[in-house]
């Protein structure tokens, strides 16, 4: 019996008259005139607008408040990279990048590898999201700073920009990414499709920023937007990532891989399709065609997303901040002692109780959180990381009093992440608190102070104090900052 396949294909001929018509269309394509050639590659006005702006942003000034609160997730994320190099994922990052390094151009945190900047990126995307500790973007179910400030620093170095370029291509980062998701509708998007926010979000945050440290004018974005549509991946099975390295990859290290790319990519010359937000088979089309790409330009260089983003003030992760806020609240406000207690029921949202009910990592456990506030009166870092304890006896017998209760209409409440704290002592005393607003919120934002105390937390026990306060110093006085690669010495950590 013949191959059908190769029986069709054998019997095709290539005649003299097809070569001359294939070479006539050659000819005719080569004379079409250029303009009308420029005119079939017409871009939108949302994409003109888009591309503008982030082909201005290094050189436009920034409002003082927005400085200051760049600052503050920068140091945040750099923490989130510095600390994260303690944990499993840190270690497979950096071992990484020790061993496909690349040229020598960026420096992976609290190691002493440097390497190229796609490699960079991606291990220190890693690092940042090694742990529940980096920033949070809720309208847009995003990480911005975890990808963001990775493909900044890794481009930056290789192109030796200043401090000030540095803050504003961060800023840019945490304005595009979110508002991709945003516009694609980003809670349903992960409910309906499966297709992960976070990643998505993460590849335009990171290219935008890459771009902007590359210098790339406003073509070369919207070919630098072309190639982050096309790099866009990343699916919700990394819930049942249990070591949270796939995690780490999804969320931080490939978008800030992929949007380092995309930025090197067009900076060397590389071209692509001059729109991909409008026309035939474009990247709201394949994603939600009932988008409005509106969205992604709506109050751009008015409203700054990184007012929006969340800062945490505990190491865990972020269903976990506002229980823990109430505990705390509780605690102060009412004194009791452990052994007081005789019963915890938490209430919050359905899909966010799915996501911390009896996880296996302490830090996305609710169960072993809550008990660890009630023993220790605080989580700290190290309590959160703390694996062995979570078979502690004096931890599971007061972990075995916490009751998770999935509440409809806090699920109802989302993207707000809030919870109630019920407590019910020995003597019968019952008390409950509801946090509307989570410490580190844009409701109920962290000081400057409270910042700096987390962080140094975060990065003293790996490079010790003095270049913990040097790296603070140097990163709130960025402004002053020439070249980036200043930063080096103080990041890096030449024993590991």
């Amino acid at each position: 019996m013949k191959n059908s396949f190769i029986e069709r294909y054998a019997n095709r001929s290539i005649t003299r008259r097809s070569l001359l018509q294939r070479a006539s269309c050659g000819i005719a394509a080569a004379a079409f005139p250029r303009s009308l050639v420029m005119a079939a590659e017409s871009v939108s006005p949302v994409t003109a607008k888009l591309s503008t702006y982030m082909s201005e942003a290094r050189d436009r000034a920034l409002p003082e408040d927005i400085v200051a609160k760049v600052k503050e997730h920068l140091l945040d994320t750099i923490a989130a990279m510095i600390s994260g190099s303690q944990l499993p994922p840190g270690h497979a990052a950096i071992e990484f990048a020790r061993a496909y390094g690349g040229e020598k151009f960026s420096t992976v945190a609290a190691s002493n590898v440097l390497c190229g900047p796609i490699e960079a990126a991606l291990a220190n995307g890693v690092l940042a999201h090694s742990d529940e500790t980096d920033d949070s973007h809720a309208p847009s179910q995003s990480h911005p700073g975890c990808a963001t400030v990775p493909a900044a620093l890794a481009v930056g170095e290789k192109f030796a920009i200043t401090g000030n370029h540095f803050l504003r291509a961060v800023a840019l980062g945490y304005d595009i990414g979110p508002r991709v998701t945003m516009t694609l509708g980003a809670v349903e998007l992960q409910r309906q499709a499966h297709k992960s926010t976070h990643s998505i979000a993460g590849i335009f945050s990171a290219a935008a920023a890459a771009g902007c440290a590359a210098n790339l004018n406003a073509q070369q974005m919207r070919w630098l937007l072309d190639y982050s549509a096309q790099q866009c991946s990343g699916i919700l099975a990394w819930q049942r990532d249990t070591d949270h390295i796939e995690k780490s990859f999804v969320f931080a290290g490939m978008p800030a891989r992929s949007g380092t790319t995309a930025a090197l990519l067009v900076q060397s010359g590389w071209t692509g399709v001059a729109d991909i937000l409008t026309g035939p088979d474009n990247f709201l089309l394949a994603y939600v065609p009932q988008a409005d790409p509106d969205g992604l330009v709506e109050q751009l260089g008015e409203r700054y997303e990184v007012t929006r983003t969340n800062i945490k003030k505990w190491t865990v992760g972020s269903p976990i901040q506002a229980p823990l806020d109430a505990m705390e609240i509780l605690q102060k406000r009412h004194p009791f002692d452990t052994d007081q207690v005789q019963q915890v029921v938490v209430r919050m949202a359905v899909l966010e109780a799915k996501t911390v009910n009896n996880r296996e990592m302490p830090d996305i456990c609710l169960q072993h959180m809550m008990a660890v506030m009630l023993i220790d009166k605080t989580v700290s870092f190290q309590a959160a990381h703390d694996k062995p304890r979570m078979q502690d006896p004096a931890a599971l017998r007061q972990r075995a009093k916490v009751q998770l209760v999935p509440d409809e209409e806090l699920q109802r409440r989302l993207p707000r992440r809030e919870a109630i704290v019920e407590v019910t002592l020995t003597d019968g005393t019952h008390l409950t608190e509801r946090v509307e607003a989570v410490r580190g919120t844009a409701e109920n934002p962290m000081t400057r102070d409270e910042v700096v105390a987390k962080c140094r937390d975060l990065i003293a026990p790996v490079l010790g104090e003095a270049t913990c306060a040097n790296l603070i110093q140097k990163l709130l006085g960025l402004e002053n900052v020439k070249d980036i690669r200043q930063l080096r010495p103080l990041l890096s950590a030449e024993s590991r």
